[in-house]
């Protein structure tokens, strides 16, 4: 069993990758937590009673891969609530991330690489500093490990499909540009064949 990381008494959120501890010192912004809250509560709207749209904590964990980590919004069972500990990531049927202006590639890189690796059927990333955001789905094995091989991208104003449920994505706020470096999306709508490593 891998150390958690250490934030008793330290600001900030905590994650842990194959790289090591990834700290977030900047408290989280108000537009970020607003996109964050309109975002679950639409989804809130459409899965059957038994799913949820759920933030906050716990973290989701895979000790053998020595991974933890915190997604914004995540779509999973109320059964898989139950108990104590971190949730199996396995039990997710959606993560979604709203990209930090002061560190965008932990979502856009880490976990691209991360989600799939913990078996996250999808992965949902909305960038409010384009206004732009990407569904990533269907896991196939790469000579990298587990990636998402399709990806979606999307403006924001459309509607979105996650994990089967589409909810609009009109009046989420956006950040403006700064001189943090974008991540290039690939085109609109990629997929990549098992046979063929994408790193994203």
């Amino acid at each position: 069993m891998h150390a958690r990381p250490p934030g008793n008494g330290l600001p900030g959120k905590f994650e842990i990758t194959k790289e090591g501890i990834v700290h977030d010192m900047s408290p989280p912004a108000k537009p970020h937590e607003l996109t964050v809250l309109r975002i679950r509560r639409r989804l809130e709207r459409v899965p059957p009673d038994a799913l949820v749209a759920r933030t906050g904590t716990p973290d989701v964990e895979n000790q053998p891969e020595g991974i933890m980590r915190h997604p914004d919004v995540m779509v999973i069972a109320e059964a898989d609530m139950e108990g104590e500990g971190a949730f199996d990531p396995r039990a997710l049927l959606a993560a979604i991330e709203v990209v930090a202006h002061s560190n965008p590639d932990n979502d856009w890189v880490g976990k691209m690489r991360d989600y799939p690796l913990l078996g996250i059927p999808a992965y949902v990333i909305f960038d409010p500093r384009t206004g732009t955001g990407a569904v990533m789905t269907d896991i196939h094995s790469t000579p990298d490990g587990p990636r998402h091989a399709t990806r979606e991208d999307c403006v924001c104003g459309e509607d979105v499909t996650i994990a089967g449920w589409t909810i609009p994505t009109d009046a989420l706020p956006p950040r403006p540009l700064t001189n943090t470096p974008l991540a290039p999306p690939p085109s609109a709508h990629t997929q990549f064949p098992p046979d063929r490593d994408r790193t994203m």
